[in-house]
């Protein structure tokens, strides 16, 4: 694995420090006015999800790690545990379902997701960024109501509560984006 300064450090990076897989998740360099410049690392554990602030000079060696992204078809979900098949080999494989946080409820049948692998072991998952859901509770369509910045509150098909422009109604689909989970745009 490459290893690179401790100044080469960007948000994203996966580091391998301490014994385990790091996510680099904000990185702040620093120059004193007396001593050598540094960058300070917050950094999340890819295994069990605690955090870690390090501080790294620019001569410290950290050995970045490259995950391997796969597209993975979802399949079902049993006892929490999602599967997965890829789509290209057709394996199957079976990671948990807190893999996917918050965004659980977006994950559909047959839809599409990148898993990133270090050697056979699924470490993150991202859904797409934009998907289509259905909304099942919302009060209805006020006719002239136009204001540019009124939202309403809407349920929809997988339990998540998103705000809405008042123009849209009940039993419209929509698109959300999944990493702000705010609607986007009408299906």
């Amino acid at each position: 694995m490459p290893k690179i300064n401790g100044n080469e450090i960007r948000p994203g990076n996966v580091l391998e420090h301490n014994g385990g897989l790091w996510a680099a998740v904000k990185v702040d360099h620093v120059k004193p006015g007396k001593g050598g410049a540094f960058a300070q690392v917050e950094m999340k554990n890819l295994r069990n999800g605690s955090k870690l602030n390090e501080r790294f000079r620019s001569a410290d060696k950290v050995e970045r790690v490259r995950l391997e992204q796969k597209d993975m078809q979802f399949l079902f979900e049993s006892d929490g545990m999602l599967n997965f098949m890829d789509t290209e080999t057709f394996d199957q494989v079976e990671v948990s379902a807190d893999l996917l946080g918050d965004r659980r409820p977006f994950l559909q049948d047959g839809m599409t997701i990148v898993v990133e692998f270090y050697d056979s072991e699924a470490l993150n998952a991202t859904v797409p960024q934009k998907v289509t859901c259905k909304i099942v509770e919302t009060e209805p369509v006020v006719k002239g109501q136009t204001a540019a910045n009124s939202f309403k509150p809407a349920i929809l098909d997988n339990g998540v509560k998103v705000m809405v422009p008042p123009f849209v109604g009940q039993d419209e689909d929509i698109v959300v984006n999944t990493e702000t989970m705010e609607y986007a745009e009408r299906a």
